[in-house]
């Protein structure tokens, strides 16, 4: 591996790389981010509580709710310590974010950090007020609880990130992994 790719202090060039991966990291973060507060606009202004309008044959529905719980409304009576436990781990995955050598990682970690600020922005500023707010939820598949954009993105860079670290794709280096012997 070359210092140049390894983003080794010093090397030349090291730190554009370094860069290179945090914008990376922080426009994925970025345009989910974005995305997923157009989607919960549209929703909020086009959509009403209770009146589901199906798509693509009753399949893909949308549907408005207001969810003051994590994932399938589980700690709905948690709310303020829900939202400091996504602040915290949106701060943890921001910051091996920036510490990520592989663009590949910066990808799937700035996937999961857009996703963790547009609930956040939901439970900050929402009603019924700070730290407590309910989130946007207008999607739903099927019988499947109803979820929105940022939900899709986080399950999207766990997924993402499991199947790097399960096809070797190391997250301390820019390089593609070696082949295994007898590969």
């Amino acid at each position: 591996m070359t210092a140049d790719v390894a983003g080794i202090s010093g090397a030349p060039g090291a730190g554009s790389a370094q860069r290179t991966r945090r914008r990376l990291l922080l426009s994925a973060a970025a345009m989910i981010l974005l995305t997923d507060l157009g989607t919960k606009s549209l929703a909020v202004g086009m959509l009403e509580p209770g009146h589901p309008v199906p798509l693509l044959g009753g399949w893909l529905t949308c549907e408005l709710t207001r969810n003051s719980g994590a994932a399938l409304s589980m700690g709905s009576d948690r709310t303020v310590l829900l939202t400091i436990v996504v602040l915290l781990v949106g701060a943890a995955v921001a910051w091996i974010g920036v510490h990520a050598r592989s663009p590949w990682w910066a990808l799937g970690l700035g996937t999961i950090l857009g996703g963790a600020a547009g609930n956040l922005v939901d439970r900050f500023f929402r009603a019924p007020g700070p730290l407590r707010g309910h989130v946007i939820d207008f999607l739903a598949v099927g019988p499947m609880p109803v979820f929105n954009v940022a939900d899709l993105a986080v399950l999207a860079g766990v997924v993402w990130l499991i199947a790097l670290s399960l096809s070797g794709f190391p997250f301390d280096s820019a390089e593609n992994p070696e082949p295994h012997a007898g590969s």
